[in-house]
């Protein structure tokens, strides 16, 4: 994942894209969408807060005039995505040619048992069936266009699959593995699809989602010493996603967690749940948690 594959011809398909990026109101999202604006592209902003999409648009517009248009969309809703592609098509005058499967919620601290259906209903709705609405309303118009990406993200999570986190887990694990089926699907087309799995990046996810006061105190620490920036991880993203790389972990310790579970998968998961005895326990009947729902971080 380093080394030669920078000296591989990129396809270029995150410039002069026509674009649509979800969860771009902020965090990632926001990053993937002023990043695309500044490679010659026109981009879609779409999140759940119609207030944090328009601040966006105005971030972009100083720099590149006309390049972005924001959007309200809950990707949870079926309809609202279907709404976004053919108000994607109208405003491009043509399929889109790049779609950012990004908006998603935190959610985490809790066993298994202890969590409730509202939560998992909640989180799976953004988290998995946002990314499935993306894919499957707009794969037919990147079909049609004969070319272009999605790009997908999901997280470390999917895979390191950490105690007290199994809705978040399960969410992004999912989409690792719908991301790998369709690039299997889209094998010898020009259309390219792209998994991001990062650990730690400095946005608001934690603030915005359903995490209890103990793994919210946690993750902000880790964010703040380990994460990287929002405009690295895209950036990084964009460049794989031209050179046609399925997978991205942007960071090193992304990238030993992935070597370790697959080299030493019972030593792992007795090491995780040692961990996971060892550090102080949440009342888990506690309802301390932060219930902003955001899908645009």
């Amino acid at each position: 994942m380093f080394g030669l594959d920078a000296l591989l011809p990129r396809a270029r398909r995150t410039h002069n894209a026509r674009a649509v990026v979800t969860g771009a109101g902020s965090g990632i999202g926001r990053a993937f969408a002023i990043q695309l604006a500044a490679r010659g592209g026109t981009v879609i902003c779409a999140d759940i807060d119609q207030a944090r999409a328009e601040q966006t648009v105005a971030l972009i517009e100083r720099d590149h005039p006309g390049a972005a248009h924001a959007f309200r969309c809950d990707v949870s809703r079926r309809e609202d995505v279907e709404l976004l592609a053919h108000v994607a098509e109208t405003t491009f005058d043509g399929p889109v040619t790049l779609l950012v499967n990004n908006a998603g919620v935190g959610i985490g601290g809790k066993h298994v048992g202890d969590i409730g259906f509202a939560d998992w209903e909640w989180a799976l709705g953004v988290n998995l069936w946002g990314v499935v609405h993306g894919c499957e309303i707009f794969a037919p118009q990147l079909r049609a266009a004969g070319r272009g990406g999605i790009i997908n993200v999901a997280s470390a999570a999917g895979f390191a699959a950490a105690p007290s986190m199994a809705v978040y887990n399960t969410s992004k694990a999912a989409v690792v593995s719908l991301s790998e089926t369709m690039a299997a699907e889209l094998a010898g087309t020009d259309v390219a699809v792209t998994v991001l799995c990062p650990t730690f990046v400095k946005t608001e996810v934690v603030g915005d989602g359903r995490i209890t006061a103990g793994s919210r105190q946690l993750a902000e620490f880790l964010m703040r010493w380990t994460g990287f920036t929002p405009e690295q991880v895209a950036r990084t993203t964009l460049d794989a996603h031209d050179r046609g790389r399925l997978y991205v972990l942007p960071q090193l310790d992304a990238h030993v967690i992935w070597r370790l579970k697959r080299w030493f998968p019972a030593q792992y998961t007795f090491a995780l749940g040692l961990l996971d005895r060892l550090l102080p326990q949440e009342d888990s009947t506690t309802n301390d948690r932060s219930v902003t729902d955001k899908t645009g971080v």
